[in-house]
């Protein structure tokens, strides 16, 4: 059964890891990774991600992507998200500890993101307005 516009919503806003999928070009599938993201109330998703990965080459030259994130329990559930990017910017501190903070354990944060800052290089934010929704819940198996 395809969920509502709230339940979509509800669902992209729980810490999921997601996977990202971007055209990787000719005679190549689609590079599909796992990610953090991070849904906003008005209806953006934003990631983070190096800003000389393979990640943002590609997101860079298709410019779009989708994400698909799913659950096994209570339900069987997912939500895919697909639309154009509408801005990449240098990541702060503050993101990377936002989005850091959605996946970790509190007193995991501060050590993840000065590892992250310190080490990881260059990063932007990717932010996708999805224009293309799919997604259901299974029920229970």
């Amino acid at each position: 059964m395809a969920l509502t516009r709230e339940e979509r919503e509800q669902f992209l806003s729980e810490p999921h890891i997601a996977a990202l999928a971007v055209d990787a070009g000719a005679e190549r599938a689609p590079l599909t990774v796992p990610i953090w993201y991070q849904y906003e109330s008005d209806g953006t998703v934003w990631i983070i991600t190096g800003l000389d990965s393979r990640k943002n080459e590609l997101i860079s030259a298709a410019g779009r992507f989708s994400l698909m994130v799913d659950r096994l329990e209570p339900t069987i559930r997912y939500v895919s998200v697909e639309g154009p990017v509408i801005e990449t910017v240098p990541a702060t501190i503050e993101q990377v500890r936002e989005i850091s903070a959605r996946y970790l354990p509190a007193e995991k944060v501060d050590g993840y993101v000065d590892f992250s800052w310190k080490n990881h290089g260059a990063m932007v934010v990717v932010r996708m307005r999805p224009e293309h929704w799919v997604s259901s819940d299974l029920g229970t198996v």
